[in-house]
């Protein structure tokens, strides 16, 4: 039997939870693209709870095992993926990387820190999804240094279109342990947001750029 039932809702709920996603359908954030966004996220909080980042470590862990049991290695992306990606490949005893955003300018000018061989299957840890661009570039620096990126594993996605068409057409796997939808089930039946709020927040994944205006 699959460990993962309902993780969507118990991930949501804790980010949720210690303010790693915030909600404002009538005060919107805005992004550094300047795009009007109802929900910010900064899952780097989840580092300074050991109960919570156990549970998405496990969650990630049992994705792997169940999907994945090919996978040789384990990579981050910079910078907060990195964290994660050294507590999966722990619970599965397997090598550990992580990418950088950009090659190093100094030195070697490494765009990989760690170890990825030639050949090795490899699955992408990464903490957020929105228009996927980044973890695409970082499945390329895997595939670039010969190895093979089974997947890129996230803890939480906007469920953009733009990022799953992106996906569909390097064919490349993308999973999230949480997601946008379920965030917004869990907020209503806490109460943090209001039946109303609902059809807006939709809205916003249906069409990013327009929310807002």
């Amino acid at each position: 039997m699959s460990t993962l039932t309902n993780i969507p809702e118990k991930i949501a709920a804790y980010l949720l939870q210690i303010e790693a996603v915030s909600l404002r359908p009538h005060q919107p954030f805005t992004w550094t693209s300047g795009i009007k966004s109802p929900i910010y996220c900064d899952n780097r909080l989840t580092m300074s709870y050991p109960e919570i980042r156990d549970v998405i470590a496990e969650s990630f862990a049992a994705i792997i095992r169940e999907q994945y049991p090919e996978a040789e290695a384990i990579a981050g992306t910079a910078t907060a993926g990195i964290p994660h990606a050294a507590w999966v490949s722990q619970k599965l005893n397997l090598p550990m990387s992580y990418i950088r955003d950009k090659a190093k300018g100094h030195g070697k000018e490494n765009l990989i820190e760690g170890l990825i061989k030639p050949g090795q299957k490899v699955v992408v840890i990464e903490d957020l999804i929105s228009t996927g661009g980044s973890s695409l570039k970082a499945a390329q620096a895997v595939k670039d240094a010969g190895a093979e990126p089974l997947a890129v594993l996230a803890i939480f996605s906007y469920q953009l279109d733009k990022a799953v068409q992106a996906f569909a057409e390097a064919g490349i796997p993308l999973q999230s342990l949480s997601n946008y939808t379920a965030l917004i089930d869990v907020a209503l039946s806490e109460q943090r947001i209001q039946e109303q709020d609902v059809a807006l927040l939709q809205s916003w994944r249906a069409n990013p750029s327009a929310f807002g205006v």
